[in-house]
């Protein structure tokens, strides 16, 4: 890099943002960061500023763009359009998995996906038997799986898990969310508008056209994103579900024909070095900085538009987006709350009940079924033991399931209850895989000691 970079200052800075690039796409300082938001949330909704922090998110924004005006309080802000973001980085996630990842192989993908499905079935009918006969709309609260939270979770736990287990869960978390996303728009949508619909359904073949022409700029795709949000905003389907719908138009595939790469750069750097003059300043240097240029936007389109966008995205999703959504949604006011009645709500205890031994019994359950009769295979190195960790941990449902939570009941005292559940099952539910790991290796450990003393003795 020296060669290339004269001034040491140079290379000190792109090392710096190196190193600021793999912080900031840790999972488990990502997720750390999401639960403390959450934690000053819980503080501050039980402290003297909970009433003006209130008065900020029901604050009104308001957009005017010619004749068309949008007005929403800022807790809708965050919670219908910053979330919409979040989904596009999910629905990138999922294009990638589809596209490159465990989900391209059906065989290899249908454990953990039918695992996924096991574990949105049981923790639901634990819910309904819960709340039968009363608020049965709130079924979907314990299905989700937080992946961001659960990985980092998962993370703490370094070497005890193994690398084609947290793959497992990770195409099982993702298939949970494509599972939630169905049931958020099937379910937990108002009643539609058909001239919205109508017109989002334009928008959606607006960006099918652009895929098809092989548009490879992404600002065209955001544009008719934001367009495709706010016609979904209007048409009663959840507008978040706008993120999922634009990733799987971005193309994954590049423009530019790689395999001739190397020689056309080889070609660009000797014209570089010819048209470069030592004793002129750089800007009065026109061919070499045009043949600069040339080069540095052919390198731009190397990356696929699904790949730049999820740069651009990531870090505001996980240090912005989602621990302000956190901040916004974790708002538990228990200070002169009647904890009794909380805790005596079905809504309460169908959500914690169905997280906590609902979500691990579905997955388990799920596997076990089909290794033992032969439909799947256990992934190499993927043991039982790791199998009922994974459970224990699928019931961390943070983020989507207080989303889920907020548009399944209309009661405040069913959200407060079912805020402290998810809160409390997701804390119980990642102590609970944690602690189970932890004995498990411990008692491996002291078995292989007494082993190794008893054959010395011999």
């Amino acid at each position: 890099m020296s060669s290339i970079y004269g001034e040491p200052a140079v290379v000190k800075r792109i090392e710096y943002r190196t190193e600021v690039r793999k912080f900031t796409s840790n999972g488990t300082i990502a997720a750390a960061v999401m639960v403390m938001a959450a934690l000053v949330a819980l503080v501050v909704a039980n402290s003297p500023a909970h009433e003006a922090v209130e008065k900020f998110f029901e604050s009104e924004l308001s957009v005017q763009v010619g004749v068309f005006a949008a007005h929403m309080s800022f807790e809708t802000f965050v919670n219908d359009f910053l979330m919409a973001i979040f989904f596009l980085l999910v629905g990138i996630e999922l294009k990638y998995e589809v596209t490159v990842g465990q989900l391209r192989r059906p065989r290899q993908a249908m454990l953990p996906m039918l695992a996924a499905a096991g574990g949105v079935v049981v923790p639901a009918c634990v819910y309904l038997l819960c709340n039968y006969g009363g608020a049965m709309h709130g079924w979907a609260t314990p299905i989700a799986t937080d992946i961001a939270f659960a990985l980092g979770v998962m993370s703490l736990l370094g070497n005890r898990i193994s690398s084609q287990t947290k793959v497992f869960f990770q195409t099982l978390a993702i298939a949970d969310d494509i599972l939630a996303i169905v049931v958020i728009a099937l379910f937990y949508g108002q009643t539609p508008s058909i001239a919205w619909c109508a017109a989002a359904l334009g928008v959606i073949l607006i960006l099918w056209g652009m895929s098809r022409m092989k548009l490879y700029t992404s600002a065209p795709y955001l544009v008719a994103g934001l367009v495709l949000w706010v016609c979904m905003y209007h048409s009663g389907i959840h507008a978040t579900l706008a993120g999922v719908i634009l990733a799987f138009f971005l193309p994954s595939r590049s423009d530019v024909r790689l395999n001739n790469l190397g020689g056309w750069l080889e070609s660009r750097a000797r014209d570089l070095n010819a048209n470069y003059d030592d004793e002129h300043h750089i800007l009065g240097q026109h061919d070499f900085t045009r043949g600069a240029l040339r080069v540095e936007q052919v390198m731009h389109h190397v990356t696929p538009p699904l790949q730049r966008v999820e740069r651009y995205i990531s870090v505001p999703v996980n240090f912005l987006i989602l621990p302000l959504f956190a901040f916004a949604n974790a708002q538990v006011t228990l200070m002169g709350s009647d904890f009794g009645a909380i805790i005596a709500n079905p809504v309460a205890y169908g959500t914690f009940f169905g997280a906590i031994f609902g979500k691990p019994a579905g997955i388990i359950l799920t596997t076990l079924v089909l290794v033992k009769l032969g439909v799947c295979k256990l992934p190499k190195r993927v043991s039982w033991t790791q199998v009922i960790a994974v459970g224990l941990m699928g019931g961390l449902g943070f983020t989507m399931s207080i989303l889920i939570s907020g548009l399944a009941f209309n009661n405040p005292q069913d959200i407060l209850a079912a805020k402290c559940a998810i809160l409390a099952g997701s804390f119980v539910a990642g102590l609970l895989g944690i602690v189970f790991i932890r004995i498990v290796d411990a008692v491996h450990v002291h078995k292989t000691l007494g082993e190794k003393s008893k054959s010395s003795k011999k």
